[in-house]
C-alpha cells in the first residue's frame, strides 16, 4: 500500500493503467481528479510536499510510492491524475515546460526517425525541428496540407515514426481533422501527436479521435494564471509510458512541487475559464469580422471559418476557443499600432491566461522562422494574434474596434503626410 500526502492507494501492476478513466462530467472531474482528502486532517486542499528525498524502512523500500523526487512527488502525481482523467487518459507525465514535454516525447518516440509536421507551428517546435532535432538523428518534414498528402509523404518517408500535429494551430487557426490523420497514420504503424495547447481539454479531446499522445504547455489554459511555467503529455499506451517516463526522471526535466500544485490549483476552474474565453473571442471574432479595417479574421468559432466543420466535430459543442487572430489593413504598422493603443488587451506573449493579451507573432513568438516560411502558412507581418481572457466581454470589443480604428487611421494619416512609420523590433 501507498500513499499520496496521507491518502492510501494502491499501487497498478505493470499490466494496468497507471490511471483509471473517470466518467463523471469534465467539471466534477476537474475539481476532484487526483485530490484525495487527507485522512488525518481532513484538509480538502493538498499541501506541498517539498522534500526531497523519502525514507525507507528497508534498503531499495521506500515507505510510500516515493523515494527521490526527480523520479515521483505527490504533487506531481496528483496533477498528473488530474490531466489524465481530463484527456480521457491512462497515463499522464508533467515536465518543466510545454517544451520540454515536446523534446522528451520526441527524443523517446522518433529518435533515429523520420517525422512530418504541419507547417503552420508554434515558433518553438518550429526552431526544434529545423535546429535541434538533428542532433538526435531526427529528420522533419512540413506539410501545409497534411490531410492530402499524408499517405504519399508516408510512403516516400518509411523511417517515419510520428505525425506531429496543432489543431488549431498557432497562430492561424488551422484545423486538422485528426481522425482522418489517425487512420491513415495507423495503417503504416506511425503514432500521431497532438498539441492541444490551443484548446486545453475542455475543448478538444485528441485520444478521443484518434491520436496516440496528446500535449499541452501547461503554462497556458490548463494553469490559466500566468504564474506557472510547466507542460504535460497524456495516453493510452503503456509502452508510451516506459519509453516517456523512462526520459522524464533519466533527463530530470521535471516540475517543482509548488508549480504542480499551482497548475493543479488552476485546472479545477478550467471549465469555467475556457468558457468565458470562448464567449469572449467569439464577440470579438464577430466584431473585428464586421469591420472595415480588417481583412481576415481567423476563429474556428465563425461559421465562415473553411475549416468550421471540423470544429463542430471535434470541439466540444462546436466551440472555437478563445484564441484568434486577424489581419488589419495597414501592414506591419497598422499591427504594432495596434498593440500600443489597446487599453484591455495587454502587448506580450504567451496564452490562455485569465487576462486578455494582444502580439503581432511575426515579430514575436515566431520571428525565428524566416519570413518565406512564415508567409507560406500565413504569418504576414500584419498578422495579429490575440489571447482572450475573462474580462467582460463588451469591455473586450470595445477596446479591440476602438484599438483597430484607430491604429488604420493613424498609419493612413501618416502615409498621408509622408511620415516614416516605427518598424518593428524583436521580442
Amino acid at each position: 500500500m501507498m500513499t499520496v500526502l496521507g491518502a492510501p492507494i494502491t499501487p497498478p501492476s505493470e499490466s494496468e493503467p497507471r490511471f483509471q478513466r473517470d466518467h463523471r462530467g469534465f467539471g466534477t472531474r476537474a475539481v476532484q481528479a487526483g485530490a484525495p482528502h487527507d485522512p488525518v486532517t481532513g484538509a480538502v486542499i493538498e499541501p506541498i510536499s517539498l522534500s526531497t528525498t523519502y525514507a525507507q524502512t528497508h534498503l531499495g523500500k521506500p515507505i510510500g510510492e516515493f523515494e527521490y523526487t526527480r523520479s515521483a512527488n505527490p504533487n506531481r502525481h496528483n496533477f498528473e491524475h488530474a490531466v489524465a482523467a481530463l484527456e480521457n487518459a491512462h497515463y499522464a507525465l508533467a515536465f518543466s515546460s510545454g517544451l520540454a514535454a515536446m523534446a522528451t516525447t520526441l527524443q523517446a518516440l522518433a529518435t533515429g526517425a523520420h517525422v512530418i509536421s504541419i507547417a503552420d507551428l508554434y515558433g518553438g517546435t518550429h526552431r526544434y525541428f529545423t535546429k535541434i532535432a538533428s542532433a538526435h538523428g531526427i529528420s522533419v518534414t512540413f506539410t501545409g496540407t497534411i490531410e492530402i498528402n499524408l499517405r504519399e509523404l508516408l510512403k516516400a518517408h518509411p523511417a517515419t515514426k510520428l505525425i506531429w500535429i496543432e489543431t488549431p494551430s498557432n497562430p492561424t487557426l488551422t484545423l486538422v481533422d485528426i481522425q482522418a490523420v489517425a487512420d491513415i497514420a495507423h495503417e503504416f504503424n506511425v503514432k500521431v501527436v497532438v498539441d492541444n495547447t490551443f484548446l486545453s481539454p475542455y475543448v478538444q479531446n485528441p485520444l478521443d479521435h484518434g491520436a496516440d499522445v496528446v500535449m499541452h504547455s501547461v503554462t497556458k489554459y490548463i494553469n490559466g494564471h500566468s504564474d506557472v511555467l510547466m507542460g504535460v503529455v497524456a495516453f493510452n499506451d503503456a509502452e508510451v509510458n516506459e519509453k516517456i517516463s523512462f526520459l522524464q526522471n533519466a533527463i530530470g526535466s521535471v516540475p517543482s512541487a509548488f508549480d504542480c500544485w499551482l497548475a493543479h490549483r488552476g485546472l479545477k476552474t478550467l471549465h469555467l475559464r475556457a468558457k468565458a474565453a470562448t464567449e469572449n473571442a467569439a464577440a470579438v471574432a464577430a466584431a473585428l469580422e464586421a469591420s472595415e479595417h480588417v481583412s481576415l479574421v481567423n476563429y474556428p468559432g465563425l461559421e465562415s471559418h473553411p475549416q468550421r466543420k471540423i470544429a463542430v466535430k471535434q470541439h466540444r459543442k462546436g466551440m472555437g476557443g478563445g484564441m484568434l487572430s486577424f489581419r488589419i489593413k495597414g501592414g506591419k504598422a497598422a499591427a504594432e499600432r495596434f498593440c500600443q493603443l489597446t487599453k484591455v488587451f495587454t502587448l506580450a506573449e504567451s496564452l490562455g491566461g485569465v487576462e486578455s493579451l494582444c502580439e503581432v507573432p511575426a515579430a514575436m513568438t515566431h520571428a525565428g522562422i524566416p519570413k518565406e516560411a512564415r508567409e507560406a502558412t500565413g504569418i504576414f507581418d500584419d498578422l495579429i494574434r490575440l489571447s482572450c481572457g475573462i474580462e467582460e466581454s463588451e469591455d473586450l470589443v470595445e477596446d479591440v474596434v476602438t484599438a483597430v480604428n484607430n491604429a488604420v487611421l493613424f498609419v493612413e494619416k501618416e502615409q498621408g503626410s509622408g511620415a516614416s512609420t516605427p518598424a518593428f523590433t524583436e521580442a
